[in-house]
């Protein structure tokens, strides 16, 4: 028990720092001095302390979404295996679960978006539930690629089975999965080159396009909400494929400092690594994201193909 809140403890407090670590990372290679790793947390103090306003016509729909998106956000931190695997929630940690609750959140803002009746709204609600038509069905089958060798679909179960056998890794089933999970996890964050959250251009928005009506302690949420899915499925991405330092059953304060540790660092390179990526990159044409994201479909089905016949 003391493991999973200290899990979700740290992923709340940690993710707005995520995402200042990123941007910091951006900075610099970028030759700019940066805002500072803190400025995502004044940002949401400033927003907090503004008052909310509703566009006028949005009904319980607007206000309830950015409840949703934020609560999913929650549960799925607290059953994801990120420093324990002996949650006591570890008996939902069900990848379908895990999924659901994702597309829940997503789902519950493209329908806030869609409540304003904005041609803004609109159109990033279109776009977000197309990506997620995409990306649900590949993260599905990428992490299922995994599970058939532990023949289990918990998280939990396919951790603890890497911890056992972590040359498992290296296989091809593991190799296709972690590519096209790794590319997913890209598009479900609104990430370069899928999306790109610092601008407001309507030829590239997506996620911010509906986000554009929200204010104050809604927007704070939303913010929030996207940091903590952008560190759940960067750790989750972390304990599947270099599960070491994650801590067991009867794991004692030292077990679970380390692990504490190990997923302050797994995340931070990830995210480091994804921010220095999309310096060199260039968000891709509209047209394009769809055979981008087919691409990983193709190589999560090629990973549970290979699980089955090269195993």
């Amino acid at each position: 028990m003391i493991a999973a809140i200290l899990q979700v403890v740290l992923v709340v407090a940690g993710a707005p720092l995520l995402v200042g670590l990123m941007r910091q990372v951006r900075a610099r290679l970028e030759g700019r001095a940066g805002a500072g790793v803190l400025q995502p947390w004044r940002d949401l103090r400033k927003l907090l302390r503004k008052e909310p306003i509703a566009p006028r016509g949005t009904g319980w729909v607007f206000r309830l979404a950015p409840l949703l998106l934020a609560a999913s956000a929650l549960v799925v931190t607290a059953v994801v295996p990120l420093v324990t695997t002996a949650s006591p929630l570890d008996g939902v940690a069900d990848l379908f679960a895990v999924t659901a609750l994702l597309a829940l959140g997503s789902v519950a803002l493209a329908l806030g978006a869609l409540d304003t009746g904005t041609a803004f709204g609109g159109m990033g609600a279109s776009r977000e539930v197309t990506v997620l038509a995409l990306v649900e069905p590949t993260i599905l089958l990428a992490v299922f690629a995994l599970s058939v060798r532990v023949g289990s679909t918990n998280l939990g179960a396919i951790v603890n089975s890497t911890l056992d056998d972590p040359l498992a890794v290296i296989s091809p089933a593991s190799v296709l999965a972690a590519v096209a999970l790794a590319v997913v996890i890209i598009a479900e964050t609104g990430r370069i080159p899928v999306d790109n959250p610092s601008t407001h251009l309507e030829l590239t928005m997506i996620h911010e396009a509906m986000v554009l009506e929200y204010s104050g302690p809604d927007l704070a949420l939303i913010e929030w909400a996207s940091a903590i899915r952008l560190s759940v499925l960067l750790g989750l991405l972390g304990s599947l494929f270099a599960p070491w330092g994650i801590a067991g059953a009867d794991a004692g304060p030292v077990a679970l400092l380390v692990a504490v540790v190990a997923l302050a660092v797994k995340v931070g390179v990830l995210g480091a690594l994804l921010a220095a990526g999309e310096v060199f990159m260039a968000k891709l044409r509209l047209f394009r994201i769809p055979e981008l994201l087919a691409g990983s479909f193709l190589m999560a089905l090629l990973a549970v193909g290979a699980s089955f016949f090269l195993a």
